[in-house]
C-alpha cells in the first residue's frame, strides 16, 4: 500500500489532451528538422518508431554527434540502441556533484516538454542560456526530472 493518498488532477482530461495537442504543435517546426535529421539518417542504418513514454519519434542508431541523444522538437535522436542506458547528469561530469546516473530517456523527455511550452523559441533560449553545458538551466531542469520525475522546467529555487 502507498504512503498517502492518490495524487488527484484538478486539469480535466480533455484540457490536457488539448495542451498537448497544441504543444506538438507549436512545437512543430523543430519536429520537422528532427524528423529530417533522422530520415537522413536512416539512409546510413538508423531505425525509428513512436515511443508514448518518450512523446516523440525516436531514431535509434542516428549515426552522428558524440553520443547520447539530442532532442529537437518531438524527436529524439539517439546514437544507441536504446534510450533505456544510464547516463551522467551534466553536473556530475562537470564535477560539481555525485549524482546517481539517470535514464537518457527521462532526460531527454524533459527536453521534449520545453519544447511543447517554448515552441520555435526553444533553441534560441536554449543557446542564450549556455548551450550545451551545466550552466545551463535546461539541462539543469532535464537532469533534475530525469533524477525525480518532476520539475522539467527551469526552477530559480534549485
Amino acid at each position: 500500500m502507498s504512503g498517502g493518498p492518490p495524487r488527484v488532477s484538478r486539469v480535466p482530461g480533455w484540457l490536457r489532451g488539448a495542451g498537448f495537442v497544441f504543444g506538438v504543435a507549436w512545437a512543430s517546426p523543430w519536429t520537422v528538422i528532427g524528423a529530417i535529421a533522422g530520415l537522413t539518417g536512416m539512409a546510413a542504418g538508423a531505425s525509428v518508431h513512436f515511443s508514448r513514454r518518450e512523446r516523440a519519434l525516436v531514431f535509434h542508431r542516428w549515426p552522428w554527434g558524440p553520443g547520447g541523444a539530442m532532442t529537437p522538437g518531438n524527436v529524439i535522436l539517439a546514437t544507441g540502441e536504446d534510450l533505456d542506458v544510464r547516463c551522467s547528469t551534466y553536473e556530475h561530469r562537470a564535477g560539481r556533484c555525485a549524482h546517481p546516473p539517470v535514464r537518457l530517456g527521462d532526460h531527454e523527455r524533459a527536453h521534449v516538454y520545453q519544447y511543447m511550452l517554448l515552441g520555435p523559441l526553444f533553441v534560441p533560449v536554449y543557446f542564450l542560456c549556455g548551450g550545451i553545458s551545466v550552466r545551463n538551466p535546461f539541462e539543469r531542469a532535464a537532469d533534475h526530472y530525469a533524477m525525480h520525475g518532476h520539475g522539467w522546467w527551469p526552477s530559480m529555487r534549485r
